[in-house]
């Protein structure tokens, strides 16, 4: 039995169910409705309508792949969200997804959707690539035609034509100041394409900045059969996530939004602090293990926090190197957030893939560790455990070990062909490199990686 709206009824009574009407308005578009967003944003909205707040279904946009709607549609939307732990699978069903749309094909509605005034929120978790940026941080005008850059411009000319209010663009993605990057690189766009739009958006549309965290592996076959034996149907869109959660969003909304807070979101007036402790500590602590637990054999978070030699990495990247550089907000206590993102590592029911936050480091190492780095130099220190994962990250990047899955991997490439071992941290993070940021590899950092590096190879 496959789950949809008529068979949900059948689900045991474990399995908590929504009991609002879910046919009410969209309010808020969704591009990139992966599994994060399931398990983080859709599941807060969801708690925001089971307490009778209405308006606030979502429209998922897929950018790229069909795969999502064809999981979702089927299923009238709906999906469980498992939370695990080494102790129990506690499963329910969420209901704030109304539909799941496909840029490409389903163009025209997307806009629709956006454009109509029952809509409030434009939110994202496009990934960093998903911003279409180039390496000076610029907006790659060929690359966003095919984003969502002209979707979004076309349903703010026709809400700006109707006489209707703007939206909150609301990123969710691990950039540095998301809210401020999109707001710049949407400008980029207006300015090439649509100049008499300017001064509309400035005036009426928002960009708050955000911080996501929850810890989401990919669903596997396996995951899905468990699932199935344990409810008794079928469910593709089944996501699977920890017990950790945490949302921090700016205080800037272009109009309504869901009472998320409420719910357990934090509406501050400065995400900085939290957003820089999650990019250096946990994303950079991830980073390090993605590439360093591969080249020691690992599959799993879990089994390479376990192994000694990389958990001393950890500790030592997140306390003496990338906290110190962090200033704490208040209330904000970094040793206590250490502590407790090695204990999120280690949890063993959540079998979160190396491979998978391996994909697209040229996009996310310049703020998970490029930045910890510049900021150590100028202080006149060095960071042995950042060094040591930028080795491991120039093995990946060869090819020889693994597969590349990254939007630079042909460019990265060219430059290990064209430069070889000797050379090859200038070539990458010197002046003109494609890593190129406000760390420059000093004749001792080169050294040190080199070593590194000649043991790996």
């Amino acid at each position: 039995m496959r789950l949809s709206a008529e068979s949900a009824g059948h689900l045991p009574d474990a399995v908590s169910r929504p009991r609002y009407d879910r046919a009410q308005p969209v309010g808020i578009v969704h591009f990139g409705i992966g599994a994060f967003h399931r398990a983080h944003q859709a599941a807060y909205t969801d708690a925001c309508l089971e307490a009778g707040e209405t308006g606030w279904m979502i429209a998922g946009v897929s950018m790229r792949s069909a795969s999502v709607a064809e999981q979702l549609n089927p299923q009238d939307g709906l999906y469980t969200l498992t939370v695990r732990s080494a102790a129990e699978n506690k499963t329910r069903l969420v209901g704030s997804v109304a539909q799941v749309l496909v840029a490409e094909a389903d163009r025209e509605e997307i806009v629709a959707r956006l454009a109509s005034p029952d809509c409030h929120v434009a939110s994202f978790t496009v990934t960093e690539k998903g911003y279409c940026r180039k390496p000076d941080g610029s907006l790659d005008l060929a690359k966003a035609r095919e984003g969502f850059y002209p979707i979004l411009c076309d349903a703010l000319s026709r809400r700006r034509d109707a006489g209707l209010s703007g939206l909150s663009l609301l990123s969710c993605d691990n950039l540095s100041g998301n809210g401020k990057q999109l707001r710049r690189l949407m400008l980029e766009w207006i300015d090439a394409q649509a100049t008499d739009l300017r001064d509309w958006f400035l005036a009426n549309c928002t960009t708050p900045d955000s911080m996501v965290d929850r810890i989401v592996p990919a669903s596997s076959s396996a995951d899905l059969d468990d699932l199935e034996q344990r409810i008794g149907m079928r469910d593709e869109g089944a996501v699977f996530t920890e017990g950790f959660t945490q949302w921090v969003i700016e205080d800037d909304f272009a109009g309504p939004r869901p009472s998320w807070e409420d719910h357990g979101v934090q509406i501050v007036s400065d995400v900085a602090p939290f957003e820089t402790a999650k990019l250096r500590m946990l994303n950079g602590a991830h980073s390090l293990l993605a590439y360093a637990g591969q080249d020691y054999g690992h599959t799993f978070v879990h089994e390479a926090i376990a192994d000694d030699r990389l958990r001393a990495l950890v500790q030592r990247l997140m306390i003496e190197e990338a906290a110190p550089t962090i200033a704490a907000g208040d209330g904000q206590d970094l040793d206590a957030y250490a502590s407790e993102l090695i204990t999120r590592f280690e949890n063993p029911a959540l079998n979160h893939r190396l491979a998978q936050i391996a994909m697209d480091g040229s996009q996310k190492i310049g703020q998970r560790w490029l930045e910890t780095l510049a900021i150590q130099q100028q202080r006149g220190n060095s960071c042995e455990a950042i060094l040591t994962a930028i080795a491991h990250w120039l093995n990946h990047v060869t090819g020889d070990a693994r597969e590349v899955e990254d939007p630079q991997a042909d460019a990265l490439r060219d430059v290990w062909q064209s430069t070889g071992q000797d050379g090859i941290v200038k070539a990458m993070f010197g002046k003109g490199g494609p890593l190129q940021s406000d760390w420059t590899p000093g004749e001792a950092d080169i050294a040190t990686i080199e070593a590194k590096l000649r043991q790996l190879r």
